[in-house]
């Protein structure tokens, strides 16, 4: 899988991407500015009649694919980008969501101006429908080729849906779970998919209604927590800040808990997840949009294009500093390893030995405790890929095990590279310093901890729980279309079973931030390459439509009515 990961985000993709991003920015005349001001307006309800078709209005649409990206790709996520790249990942999300907004305006409105309402109750859309109803339409090769696209397109949603959608989200909260309470990750599962089990079956107007209720609610909870931290740290923001910006163009030295990155990585690791946070060209957030009531097909997706900005500008950035601002991504050793600790070739292998009881590891904070499922970290130097490559820094990874035997738990390290050697300390001696390891939202929760110690116990644990669940709620319902399409609405009951097994078991199957990483990536890359052609292809229309919805505002042909209560059905 992973070969296959790097072949699709190879660095062709980067440059497709902010290529489609700069191309729509520059053709729509910077639509991005329009979302900012006519976008809050339409969301407001300026523009709403209960007449038109769909089955949600433009906040509960928003809310909807809100919950799908605001969700544990802007806390574990944003955390696992600067763990992985630094801060300057951090500048690469920033321009992928400002290009992002463009992205998705045309996106969402294609899949607007093609969706198909035989039902105008429960419309249907998103890229499969756009290629239908254009290629799909004419006869031939044609038809061939756009009945292709699109079910091919419906195959890496389905991918997606299973992957970033819903195992990506179940495991980081089993993780959380599990550190900060010492729930079975097993556990955590079954209990997500009961609760997701229950909205979804209800189709897009329960999950709808759900979103547009705790979107507001579990981001303005964060947010307030978030500018907390900030305010105790507001000196450190500027320093942090040039630090982002000069990391996207330098490289980023090693230092603490941090193994150093190269620009290429910062830049990779950005866009990778800027993508999965606010799925900009992924094809995802126009299924939703796709139910929003209105007459106006690019008005929707005006809307839409508030997404990036809300979640990769706003509130990406706000845990990104959170992360930095408390040293957390940088964070000193919690202590040394009592006891021998080497390194010795076996057998052509590189094995790390050290004592495996739990005993060995520095005392915790009050509020936590070395349990099974605990993992932690050596840093030590492997050889660079050729002989005249400099030595880089790695981990070579420990996971506290429940002890079987009258021994108790114990820890079991993981493999390294050959050729790799501990780091030294100043006076010649093996540096057997030790890190706790946090993967994704645990270390945003660390980085809450820091700060207020006990808050990211709490304050992570319900955000993760809240964030993961409307995601899941949201992705099973973009992978419930893709069903609908391919199999002409058979199938379903099928798929949701699917869904929520895959939501047990995810918890169980990942256990390092590499393989996450993997695996969100897996879909993403896939449905990112079944999208971009549709638009790339299809886009003109979009903009033709943009062109012609300004020229109406402009001149005042649309009726602006009395806000709405957003909240309303």
């Amino acid at each position: 899988m992973e070969q296959i990961v790097n072949f699709l985000w190879g660095p062709w993709t980067f440059f497709v991407l902010m290529g489609t991003g700069i191309l729509f920015t520059i053709w729509s005349k910077f639509v991005q500015f329009r979302a900012v001001t006519h976008g809050i307006q339409v969301t407001r309800g300026v523009y709403d009649s209960p007449d038109d078709p769909g089955a949600i209005n433009h906040f509960q649409a928003l809310s909807a694919a809100l919950s799908a990206t605001v969700g544990l790709g802007n806390i574990g996520g944003v955390a696992m980008a600067i763990a992985l790249g630094g801060p300057g990942s951090l500048f690469w999300m920033w321009v992928v969501g400002f290009l992002g907004m463009a992205i998705k305006t045309v996106e969402v409105s294609l899949a607007m101006m093609y969706r198909n309402i035989d039902d105008p109750d429960n419309p249907h859309g998103g890229a499969m429908w756009v290629i239908d109803k254009t290629l799909g339409a004419h006869d031939g090769w044609r038809r061939t080729l756009g009945k292709f696209l699109a079910y091919f397109f419906c195959f890496t949603l389905l991918i997606s849906t299973m992957t970033g959608g819903n195992m990506f989200q179940a495991w980081n909260v089993g993780e959380i779970m599990n550190v900060y309470f010492g729930v079975p990750q097993i556990a955590s599962g079954i209990v997500m998919a009961l609760v997701v089990g229950m909205v979804i079956v209800g189709g897009i107007k329960r999950i709808g209604d759900f979103a547009g209720k705790i979107v507001p609610l579990m981001c303005a909870m964060y947010v307030l927590a978030g500018l907390a931290v900030l305010a105790m740290n507001i000196g450190t923001i500027p320093s942090m800040l040039a630090l982002i910006v000069k990391s996207a163009f330098t490289p980023a030295a090693a230092g603490g808990a941090f193994v150093g990155v190269g620009v290429y990585t910062a830049f990779q690791i950005g866009l990778q997840r800027a993508l999965f946070s606010n799925e900009a060209g992924q094809g995802s957030a126009p299924i939703a949009h796709a139910a929003a009531k209105t007459d106006e097909p690019v008005r929707e997706g005006i809307v839409a294009g508030l997404e990036p900005l809300i979640d990769t500008i706003l509130i990406c950035t706000l845990t990104a500093l959170v992360i930095m601002c408390t040293g957390t991504w940088n964070r000193d050793a919690i202590g040394e390893i009592k006891g021998p600790v080497v390194i010795t070739e076996q057998a052509g292998k590189a094995v790390f030995t050290a004592p495996a009881s739990v005993s060995s590891l520095p005392e915790l904070a009050s509020w936590e405790k070395w349990q099974p499922g605990s993992q932690i970290f050596v840093l030590v130097e492997v050889p660079g890929a050729k002989p005249e490559d400099a030595w880089k820094r790695d981990k070579v990874y420990g996971t506290i095990v429940a002890g079987q035997t009258a021994g108790g738990d114990h820890i079991e390290w993981g493999a390294l590279p050959v050729g790799a050697r501990l780091l030294t300390q100043a006076d010649g001696q093996p540096d057997k310093s030790v890190f706790r390891n946090f993967v994704g939202a645990s270390l945003t929760g660390h980085a809450f901890d820091r700060a207020f110690p006990g808050l990211g116990k709490w304050l992570i644990s319900a955000a993760a729980l809240l964030f993961a669940i409307s995601t899941m709620i949201s992705w099973s319902y973009y992978g419930e279309q893709g069903v609908v399409y391919m199999f002409n609405g058979k199938g379903i009951m099928l798929y949701k079973i699917i869904f929520l097994v895959g939501t047990v078991v995810a918890p169980v199957l990942i256990s390092t931030d590499r393989e996450l990483g993997i695996l969100a990536d897996f879909g993403t890359g896939w449905m990112l390459w079944a999208n971009i052609p549709i638009i790339l292809g299809m886009g003109y229309l979009a903009i033709r439509e943009l062109k012609v919805y300004f020229r109406k505002l402009d001149s005042g042909e649309f009726k602006a009515h009395k806000p709405l209560n957003p909240w309303s059905k």
